[in-house]
Order: C-alpha cells, then sequence, then structure tokens
C-alpha cells in the first residue's frame, strides 16, 4: 500500500509578529507538525524585518520541505501604510517560496476562519480552539500567540479547499464536515462532562 504524504505550511504575515504552522497530511489525514511565531518588533528599520521574514521562511522550507505554501491574504484596513508594510511581508514571504518552486495560495482571512469554525466572523480565540479540537492537539501544545494558530489555520483551510485525495467526499468548511459526519463529532454537551 503506498501512503500518501505532503507538507503544508502556512503563513499569517505580520511586520510585528509573523505566524507559521506546518501541517502533515499522511493518507488525508492532516496533523500538526509544528507551529511558532517570529518576533519582529525588535527590529526598527521595516526592511531588516523584511530580510528577517524571507531568512526564517527559507529555514522553514528547508527543515520541513513543503508542498505547498498557503498564506492569508492581507485585508483591506484604513491605515495604507500598515497594509503597503503588511503586503511586502506577505510577498517577501512568497518570494522564498517562489525560490524554492513551492506552489502559493492565498486565502482571505474570512475564508480561513470559515473553513475552520463554520463562522467567517470567528475570534481568534474559537480558530485556535477549532484547530486544537481538529488536529487533537495538546494543551501544553498550542502556542499562547494566536498569530501561531493563524498560520496553521491557513494550512489547514487549504487542506480543506485542496482535498484531492479519490473517492472521498470534499468538504468546503469545517462545518460541512460536522454534518455529514455526526459521529466524529462531539457535542458542547458531551464535552463539559
Amino acid at each position: 500500500m503506498i501512503r500518501k504524504e505532503r507538507i503544508i505550511m502556512g503563513i499569517d504575515p505580520g511586520t510585528q509578529v509573523m505566524g507559521y504552522g506546518i501541517l502533515r497530511v499522511l493518507d488525508n489525514k492532516p496533523c500538526l507538525e509544528a507551529m511558532g511565531v517570529m518576533q519582529l518588533e525588535k527590529y526598527d528599520d521595516h526592511y531588516l524585518k523584511l530580510a528577517r521574514i524571507y531568512a526564517r521562511v527559507i529555514s522553514l522550507i528547508t527543515e520541513y520541505l513543503p508542498d505547498e505554501l498557503a498564506i492569508e491574504s492581507p485585508f483591506f484596513g484604513k491605515n495604507v501604510q500598515s497594509m503597503l508594510k503588511l503586503g511586502r511581508a506577505q510577498g517577501v514571504a512568497m518570494a522564498a517560496a517562489i525560490s524554492r518552486d513551492i506552489p502559493i495560495f492565498e486565502y482571505a482571512p474570512l475564508k480561513i476562519k470559515m473553513a475552520i469554525t463554520g463562522n467567517g466572523r470567528a475570534a481568534k480565540e474559537q480558530v485556535a480552539y477549532m484547530l486544537q479540537k481538529i488536529l487533537h492537539i495538546p494543551d501544553e501544545n498550542m502556542l499562547p500567540q494566536l498569530d501561531a494558530s493563524d498560520g496553521l489555520a491557513a494550512a489547514l483551510c487549504h487542506f480543506y479547499q485542496s482535498n484531492i485525495t479519490t473517492g472521498e467526499k470534499k468538504y468546503k468548511n469545517w462545518k460541512e464536515y460536522a454534518n455529514h459526519n455526526p459521529e466524529k463529532v462531539k457535542s458542547a454537551s458531551k464535552r463539559e462532562q
């Protein structure tokens, strides 16, 4: 029996904190490989931040050998300068992946939240909670920085969107999966017992 494996790297780009998550998918079952953050607040120079982002993404690629990169696309805010800086951070992370011939997939924050929680307006804490339940991540392995879980959420969203196995039902998001597989989902009342 041939076991299909792929690695998906997810990135939540930022100029203060960059979050990332690595999913290992084996036989169409995703599991957490790694997640973390890169703290960038200590650097005053914006271009130095960009250089650090590029170097870190290259080091993650070298360590985990991802097959695909899922990255959160910038949302449109009112502060043009912030948007410009965020777009540059995203672009540098994408350039690192391009330099290693890794396919890139962009997802809007609303799409990622919808895929993970069934609610496009979910709070970051809800996304982290659902990731922990879906991927069976022990409490001690969850990071307090929600940028890490946001990076992981991008990777899991891509897994859902690109489910390429044959003979298995494809689901658009967690809610659709839960509706079609009630026996695999614990209700809130059962969790509280």
